[in-house]
């Protein structure tokens, strides 16, 4: 996987590249990360990147020279143009299944705002999805990127020390991820449960199942909305409704 990043500060994505499993994952060639400052794209000579609006208002707005002149630089050997993602409150809300689905490219190209915003020309011509972390508003795109860039890479193959850690975190099912226990199996009184200390595999699995159909019910019920359960975790989900009604 290769991600192409275009941002006016390059220099915050230093410590996230090399630290912990990006860090790894770029070591071992699975994961590349180009940092490009799109300012260099600029033909002004004071490499200006922003203007003010059109028809008033305040702050400034990022040109579509820059831009454009910097996607059509990076792709300009590819038979098919890699996605081009704008990190925009504006955009679709990024999730677990957004991250599979992006996962499966072998390119991506970020694109970073700053100021008041886009031209919208940017947004209407070069940019293929609008993504969003979170209804809020930030300074930059730069935090946004790296949430992408982490929660894709994961999914990469080669990335994660244990492939089947993936496919069990939260989300990745639909549901929450199920309690995790390690040693000491006793601490200040309280015990792992037996069932994870039994060898049995199936019942280990069931268990799991259950805990994380709790869970989402205790934290996220609206999750279970989207979630294929068979008939037993159906009836699995009535008596826990039923109990916190009784509770």
């Amino acid at each position: 996987m290769r991600f192409d990043i275009l941002t006016l500060f390059p220099e915050m994505f230093e410590g996230f590249l090399s630290s912990s499993m990006i860090k790894r994952a770029i070591d071992r060639d699975v994961i590349t990360a180009s940092i490009i400052n799109f300012r260099e794209y600029s033909t002004n000579k004071h490499r200006t990147v922003d203007d003010t609006p059109y028809g008033g208002g305040g702050g400034m707005v990022l040109k579509p020279e820059p831009l454009f002149r910097a996607v059509e630089d990076l792709t300009q050997n590819e038979p098919v143009r890699p996605p081009v993602l704008m990190m925009s409150p504006q955009g679709t809300p990024f999730t677990q299944k957004k991250a599979e689905e992006l996962a499966q490219n072998h390119r991506l190209i970020l694109l970073c705002g700053h100021y008041e915003g886009f031209d919208e020309r940017i947004r209407q011509h070069l940019v293929d999805e609008e993504i969003s972390i979170g209804d809020y508003v930030l300074t930059g795109g730069e935090l946004p990127a790296m949430v992408l860039m982490d929660s894709i890479s994961r999914l990469v193959p080669g990335v994660l020390g244990n492939e089947s850690s993936a496919k069990t975190d939260s989300h990745s099912t639909g549901l929450l991820e199920y309690p995790q226990y390690t040693r000491p199996l006793e601490f200040r009184g309280w015990k792992v449960p037996d069932v994870l200390l039994s060898g049995h595999h199936a019942e280990i699995d069931r268990w799991r199942r259950y805990q994380s159909l709790k869970r989402t019910l205790e934290r996220r019920p609206d999750l279970l909305e989207r979630v294929d359960l068979t008939e037993e975790e159906r009836g699995w989900l009535r008596e826990l409704k039923q109990g916190h009604r009784n509770g």
